[in-house]
């Protein structure tokens, strides 16, 4: 596998932000899975989530990949009444990025992104490196404040 530079790491480099990147096989697309394939904890081990609100307007989670999507708390976390997960066909379209590639980094347009606030307790987090194969390892708080992300308890 050619471990080629994605758009994620290049938007990293322009950022200055330091980060890992890793590689795995493309086929797994399972959050936990891809956690054990890297040795990286699931609760470090983060995944992107697009959702619809009541409002019509989107929104971004990312959240810990042994966790679901709380979608009261979302959104709450986004000052709306509801909000529900948009369907997988719409994801590429929408973001640029595919189903079990898709970052929060980089989309074609800019979201409101909400991070669960687990991710404050580590010195780095690992999500998709924006494409299957790649996840890429960074400072959560660097990460949220590159895409102007917010946390909070987002995950029953």
């Amino acid at each position: 596998m050619k471990n080629e530079k994605t758009n994620v790491m290049r938007i990293l480099d322009e950022a200055n932000i330091e980060y890992i990147p890793h590689y795995y096989d493309p086929n797994i697309t399972d959050g936990i899975e891809v956690a054990k394939s890297l040795n990286a904890e699931g609760e470090r081990t983060f995944k992107t989530l697009v959702t619809v609100g009541n409002d019509l307007k989107y929104y971004v989670f990312v959240i810990p990949v042994i966790y679901s999507l709380d979608l009261k708390k979302a959104a709450k976390s986004v000052n709306v009444k509801n909000v529900e997960m948009i369907k997988q066909k719409e994801l590429f379209p929408l973001t640029g990025y595919v189903h079990g590639g898709c970052s929060a980094i980089g989309m074609k347009k800019k979201f409101v992104t909400v991070i669960d606030e687990l991710a404050q307790l580590f010195d780095t987090i690992c999500f998709s490196g924006g494409k299957l194969g790649t996840q890429v390892e960074t400072n959560p708080f660097e990460f949220a404040k590159l895409i102007d992300a917010t946390f909070s308890d987002i995950v029953m």
